[in-house]
């Protein structure tokens, strides 16, 4: 599939580089770009070649949202179809096996807080500005900001981005947990890539094994996430990275890892 919307920059280690790039409307998610999007992370996380992803947007924007002219004219029906699309696109991203770390430059309103969200790390320039405007214009979040934003911040928190639908900025984002680190503008991709080429040294099946540990077990009670847990730790002992890893630590050397 030849995309319109997404650029794709590979970098060194595996690392893949995405920008959603629709300038003209900040980068804002319709029909055609969450298809996109979907298309993309369907196939990415099956390529052994990549390690980790750094999304982030054109321009002085992440993504400032759901395209508001598209869904302004929907029908109730098309809108459950529109939400739907968005969620199932996003959940590619959580589900996913590999790790993505979201470069938030700029706006990231309604659907681009909920794409930051889906990510497993958020790094936001100082200029970053996040929110969930959509009871201002007679909706809920419903790309699943409803259930991620209170799993990042808490309830509280996550009430009141959602019932003032005001914005926050990049220090109050990082108080409160949203995110994990904020950077001058100049450098927050680098740092994205930084950390990226970081996580793609270490052992792929352990990484892999960790998402998914940590996204299945926040979803159950305890008992059964620990049991997730020593599965996951279990298996990864049939692995050739497990005995590199190992041999390495105790032969003082760097592990070199193969995925396998």
């Amino acid at each position: 599939m030849d995309y319109k919307f997404l650029k794709i920059d590979e970098k060194e280690n595996g690392v893949i580089v995405l920008t959603i790039s629709r300038e003209k409307t900040l980068n804002s998610l319709n029909t055609e770009v969450l298809k996109e999007l979907s298309d993309f992370f369907e196939k990415i996380f099956d390529d052994e070649a990549t390690s980790v992803i750094v999304l982030t947007g054109a321009g002085k924007s992440f993504v400032a949202g759901a395209d508001i002219g598209e869904m302004a004219t929907l029908s109730a029906t098309e809108g459950y179809d529109f939400g739907k699309l968005g969620m199932d696109t996003l959940m590619k991203i959580e589900k996913g096996r590999k790790p993505v770390i979201a470069a938030v430059n700029g706006y990231a309103l309604g659907g681009g807080c909920e794409i930051a969200l889906a990510c497993d790390i958020r790094l936001a320039s100082k200029n970053a500005k996040f929110g969930q405007p959509e009871v201002g214009l007679g909706i809920i979040p419903g790309f699943g900001g409803t259930q991620r934003l209170i799993r990042a911040i808490g309830p509280g928190y996550a009430k009141e981005m959602i019932f003032t639908a005001k914005m926050i900025d990049a220090e109050r984002a990082e108080r409160w947990g949203l995110v994990n680190h904020v950077y001058e503008p100049e450098e927050l991709l680098d740092k994205a890539i930084e950390m990226a080429n970081t996580i793609a040294q270490r052992a792929p099946k352990a990484i892999q094994y960790s998402k998914s540990a940590i996204e299945s077990g926040s979803q159950t009670d305890i008992e059964t996430a620990m049991e997730i847990e020593r599965t996951s730790f279990g298996l990864l002992f049939s692995t050739e990275d497990q005995r590199e890893g190992m041999n390495a630590f105790l032969n003082k050397k760097q592990a070199k890892f193969s995925g396998k």
